[in-house]
């Protein structure tokens, strides 16, 4: 049977590079069932039966946040054999805290104390003979970034893991409180894991409602608990839950005092302090973000180096899909299937489906992989911690967490990257609403639909482009506020009570890894729906009726998708749009947004390739729209679901069905309300609409839009965190 070691420890306390440095490539990257939680396991290198699980970094073993929960549902649950907890060496008090909550487990503990070189650096002495006298486990000093000590850290996990014995409990509680404890204690006794006995305690004692519903104690039982903890709480003066900490905190101090000899410091600011003079000031904070932001933005998706600019990103993207996907695979593969012969439907799907489908979503893994290369340096930096708490005070005032502007700045290049960097945001309910608000933001595919209707209605006049980001913008503030009012996301946005890291070099081993779980991530779950989607709307773009027999159409007008797309169109007849055409582009659209211009030319019956803006079908655009017609059908096409590639990341990171439906379906909502509204108001302004029923509709989404916005929010101040208890704690 393999042996489970367990890595456990805060934050930015190196957790992911020691485990990186243990497993190398032999790991399996998931999600925490129930939960949007990343999962990561691996085997020890050169140790096929020694699996190492990554926990999620907490700062302790309550339940306030998701990741909190699922990780002492692990321990707790799955019951490793040994925790191996990483230390930040040069902030050890803080770090201290989590240890005694885990050596409270009864599961072997070792500790390895990392950034020991920082520690060297700053003159600081470390005595871990002491630190492991106090605490009762072997402790051992690494650097999980100079790959120093982590072996022996592992051998000495497994040998804890082996010998199946947790050291002797340290004494963190004293006086009244430790009496009270072992009152519990003696309680609980046969009701829990043996092993388990001092952490279910302790957390009956701080009135832990998780634990207090897992163990279902009858309420007599209860009552003797309580009373033990109120005389605690009348003694001392304090509650329970805070007792507790601050005994563990004068414990830990009496722990640091003996074994940590701390260099006396004629400078109170380290250089981290210093360049956050600058990066965080209130003035200079935003500029230097912007010029960051730009950059990478630039390097990643901006002019290609080819025409004289910096976009190595767009360099490869223009390569892959103007020579791979637009020459060499459809040369190659075209020229094998001519000469076997195969049927003319197999051909059509293999090369206008599968082949044109797949390879215009692959053509933006360049862009996305140099994109997710640099922000993972920024992350690997520390730089991104500093950014979220940047824009926190700028966004928390519409109900938006500050992390959640890194997905909407990315979303401007590429939604699906722009929703797969909503991982970083912790909360779960701030998740889910920046998921579902990114795509309003014009990404680049988009862009081709703006100068379509720009350049056809509007002369190329530049205020359609900047009112498409006003708009993108405005409905991403409106969801926001709305969205915080209704108790799916109540709440307030999470508190920035976090840590800034110092700043370092990052670790490429780390940078290249995460660039390459982002990146094949996106090539295997988004580019299966495609793949399915693809083939699916080729089959209905291809084939229906034809002189009385089902067959592959030569006249587009004949196709199961124009037939269905005349059926459906009148429901945009509020917009202005309720034509076949309208509706066919805008269900290509779903494919990826650029496909709309190049629906509009099969159409329109253009036979040679058009340009990015469509320019040489722009009569024909004009004649089927008026100016107003065309920027509603603007507007649904930018604030409508996204590409399925993005839908495929919003389905990956949601990690469950139902709310994917309730995300795609609020933007197709939105996009409708909002495009029904321009039409019409506009229309009764201009004179192309006159009075009438959807009229009357458009005022009232309006007036209800406004009450939502202004409504009191009854959920204020509700911070719970959500989870499906049955799959993130089992219970007992």
């Amino acid at each position: 049977m393999a042996i489970k070691i367990a890595l456990a420890g805060n934050p930015n306390c190196g957790k992911t590079t020691l485990f990186n440095s243990l497993t190398g490539s032999n790991q399996y990257v998931g999600n925490w069932p129930g939960v949007t939680v990343e999962k990561k396991e691996g085997k020890l290198k050169g140790h096929d039966d020694v699996v190492i699980q990554d926990l999620p970094g907490i700062y302790s073993l309550s339940p306030y946040t998701l990741e909190e929960v699922v990780a002492r549902g692990y321990l707790v649950n799955e019951k490793p054999d040994a925790i191996l907890n990483i230390i930040d060496g040069t902030n050890i008090e803080r770090n201290l805290y989590l240890t005694t909550q885990l050596i409270e487990l009864g599961i072997p503990v070792v500790m390895a104390v990392n950034m020991i070189d920082l520690v060297r650096k700053n003159g600081d002495k470390i005595d871990l003979k002491k630190l492991s006298n106090e605490l009762g486990c072997e402790a051992v000093e690494i650097s999980a970034l100079k790959n120093e000590g982590s072996e022996k850290a592992a051998e000495l996990a497994v040998a804890a893991a082996k010998k199946g014995k947790a050291g002797e409990l340290p004494h963190v509680f004293t006086g009244s409180v430790e009496h009270a404890i072992a009152h519990i204690e003696e309680s609980i006794q046969g009701k829990v894991d043996g092993r388990f006995l001092r952490w279910y305690a302790v957390k009956l004692f701080e009135r832990d409602d998780k634990v207090q519903a897992e163990l279902n104690l009858n309420k007599e039982l209860l009552d003797h608990i309580d009373a033990h903890i109120t005389d605690c709480e009348k003694e001392m003066d304090d509650d329970a839950e805070s007792i507790i900490t601050n005994q563990r905190y004068a414990y830990i101090n009496g722990v640091v005092d003996k074994a940590v000899k701390k260099k006396p410091r004629t400078e109170n600011l380290t250089v981290s302090d210093k360049v956050d003079q600058f990066v965080t000031n209130r003035i200079l904070a935003l500029p230097i973000f912007a010029l960051i932001m730009w950059l990478m933005y630039a390097i990643a998706m901006g002019t290609s180096v080819a025409d004289g600019g910096i976009g190595i990103g767009t360099f490869a993207t223009d390569w892959t899909n103007d020579v791979l996907f637009g020459e060499i695979v459809p040369n190659a593969l075209g020229g094998l299937l001519e000469s076997i012969g195969v049927a003319g439907w197999l051909y059509g799907l293999i090369m206008d489906g599968i082949v044109a489908g797949v390879g215009a979503v692959l053509g933006f893994v360049p862009q996305m992989l140099v994109l997710f290369f640099l922000l993972s340096i920024l992350e690997d930096v520390g730089y991104m911690a500093r950014v979220a708490f940047i824009m926190d005070r700028i966004f928390r005032r519409f109900g938006l967490s500050g992390k959640s502007f890194i997905p909407i700045l990315v979303g401007t290049g590429c939604g699906v990257p722009g929703v797969m960097a909503s991982r970083t945001i912790e909360n779960e309910r701030d998740r889910r609403m920046t998921i579902m608000t990114t795509c309003f933001i014009p990404c680049g595919a988009k862009m081709p639909i703006i100068g379509l209707i720009a350049g056809a209605l509007f002369g190329g006049s530049s205020w359609v482009a900047t009112s498409a980001y006003f708009i993108g913008f405005a409905a991403i503030i409106i969801s926001g506020i709305i969205l915080k009012k209704t108790k799916l996301f109540a709440g307030d946005p999470a508190p920035f009570v976090m840590e800034l890291p110092a700043y370092h070099v990052p670790a490429w081993g780390n940078v290249l890894r995460a660039t390459w779980e982002r990146g094949w991530s996106f090539i295997k779950r988004a580019g299966t729906v495609i793949l399915a989607a693809t083939i699916i709307l080729w089959f209905l773009q291809g084939f229906g009726f034809e002189n009385g027999a089902f067959t592959m159409v030569e006249d587009q007008d004949n196709s199961i998708l124009a037939i269905v797309a005349s059926a459906i169109s009148w429901i945009f007849i509020p917009q202005g749009f309720g034509n076949w055409r309208a509706t066919v582009a805008s269900i290509s659209g779903l494919i990826a947004k650029e496909n709309v211009v190049g629906t509009f030319g099969v159409l329109y019956h253009y036979a040679d390739e058009l340009s990015d803006n469509g320019d040489e079908i722009w009569p024909e655009v004009a004649a089927s729209f008026t100016a107003l017609s065309a920027y509603s059908f603007m507007i649904f096409n930018l604030l409508c679901a996204p590409c399925f590639a993005a839908m495929g990341a919003i389905k990956r990171e949601m990690n469950n069905g139902k709310w994917t439906a309730i995300a795609i379906g609020y933007m197709c909502l939105f996009a409708y309300c909002a495009s029904l509204v321009v039409y019409q108001i506009g229309g009764l302004i201009t004179g192309e609409v006159s009075f009438n029923i959807f009229t009357i509709v458009a005022i009232a989404i309006i007036a209800f839009t406004i009450y939502l916005l202004f409504r009191p929010n009854k959920y204020e101040g509700v911070n719970e965190v959500s989870f499906d208890s049955k799959k993130a704690v089992a219970s007992k």
